[in-house]
């Protein structure tokens, strides 16, 4: 089986769990529906999870909604809102999400015994849940603590016909009528983002974005959105640039389902301006995972300076590689990082500027922080982890007498 290639990194033991709590599923029919195939965490994660569920006999389909520009517009505005952003949802925007929401319905097909809906894009598909023993989840992988209450209220109405919701992080709990579980999202450290990489293979990347390996390279790897903070990245860099002859790399792809990616890049360019030492890549959704990789192992320091965040699985990979992280202390990121143990969180750009220099200064204390890390995401946040929080959760959807047998 393809579960038993993880045994080298996370054990038998945890393997063996893994294998007998499918056992008790194996006759559930799992259904995903999210707003995109291709970028952003939710994808990516689905991409990896989907296949090993095959694996382990599980019937599991993944589906996508379909919607507009005006559609992913409101749905961005609803995004930025629960990260606390001053928008008001108008009487319009509910309208029209409303209508694409029952375009959506009547088109798709919900055949999942258990049917993990994720984000607020197709939070609206609980309305064609039926009363025929199919159980309901919804999966928020935002951010939600500082959620204006226009827009939580909003999705509230729709929230509690689910019969779950999972949440990120412990903070990120709502009071809501139904129960909530922790699920934090993972990494697969076998997939072509995460694993091992020759040096032949990060030199070219390295060599296609023209970036030399003659000085540290500080990067940040994420979308394109004001709220990874990618003109503060280059601010702050601006100050260690000052007293450290090093260099920038910023790099992301593009999600299908946000609107804001030229507008956000656009003012990246003009802040890193003519600096030949800023490199401001946008990479191809087709060469995304191995690019990735060979940039974060061709890294010295890996920042994440985000100013809201779900989780941030940018950390998780680069703290799996053993590279040292100063990162914002926001959503998910303290999962992962202990200040001063496995990584460093920052509040400002000020501060972030003064622990890159602290990092460069001190070569050996960053190694040691990529150790811990790299430990930290082993026990924590790997994928095999991930399988058996699902595993759980869909067995906790059942009576007893409704699991399938292991005789």
């Amino acid at each position: 089986m393809v579960i038993d290639r993880y045994i080298p990194i996370v054990g038998d033991e945890v393997v063996d769990e893994i294998k007998l709590l499918s056992k008790y599923i194996s006759g559930k029919v799992i259904q995903h529906i999210n707003s995109t195939a291709v970028g952003g965490g939710v994808a990516e994660i689905l991409n990896r999870l989907v296949p090993l569920f095959e694996d382990l006999g599980i019937k599991i389909y993944w589906d996508v909604i379909r919607g507009d520009s005006t559609f992913f517009g409101i749905t961005k505005k609803i995004h930025n809102a629960l990260h606390g952003k001053n928008l008001i949802l108008t009487h319009r925007d509910i309208e029209y999400y409303n209508a694409i929401t029952q375009q959506n319905i009547k088109k798709m097909r919900f055949n999942g015994d258990v049917i993990v809906v994720h984000d607020p894009q197709p939070l609206g598909l609980i309305k064609a849940k039926k009363n025929n023993g199919s159980r309901w989840v919804w999966r928020c992988h935002v951010d939600v603590v500082r959620s204006k209450p226009n827009v939580w209220n909003f999705l509230v109405k729709e929230i509690v016909k689910y019969d779950r919701v999972i949440f990120s992080a412990p903070a990120f709990s709502k009071p809501l009528p139904i129960e909530q579980v922790l699920i934090p999202p993972s990494i697969d450290p076998l997939s072509d983002k995460n694993k091992e990489l020759d040096k032949k293979t990060i030199q070219g990347v390295l060599d296609k974005y023209k970036i030399e390996k003659n000085k540290p390279i500080i990067t940040q790897i994420s979308r394109y959105d004001f709220l990874k903070d990618p003109v503060g990245v280059i601010k702050a860099f601006k100050m260690v640039k000052k007293n450290f002859d090093c260099q920038l790399v910023l790099a992301g792809n593009v999600a299908t389902d946000d609107p804001e990616h030229d507008k956000v890049l656009n003012a990246v360019k003009e802040e890193a301006g003519n600096d030949p030492d800023i490199h401001v890549l946008v990479i191809q959704p087709e060469n995304n995972d191995i690019e990735v990789n060979a940039l974060q192992r061709a890294s010295d320091i890996i920042l994440q300076k985000s100013i809201r965040e779900g989780f941030a699985l940018t950390v998780t990979e680069a703290l799996w590689k053993a590279k040292p992280v100063v990162a914002s202390n926001v959503g998910g990121i303290p999962l992962q990082i202990t200040h001063k143990h496995s990584g460093i969180l920052t509040h400002s750009i000020e501060g972030t500027a003064y622990w890159i220099k602290q990092l460069l200064s001190d070569p050996e204390y960053a190694k040691k922080l990529g150790e811990n890390g790299k430990e930290h995401i082993r026990h924590n946040f790997l994928i095999t982890r991930h399988i058996r929080d699902y595993l759980l959760l869909f067995l906790s959807l059942y009576k007893k007498e409704d699991i399938v047998s292991l005789t």
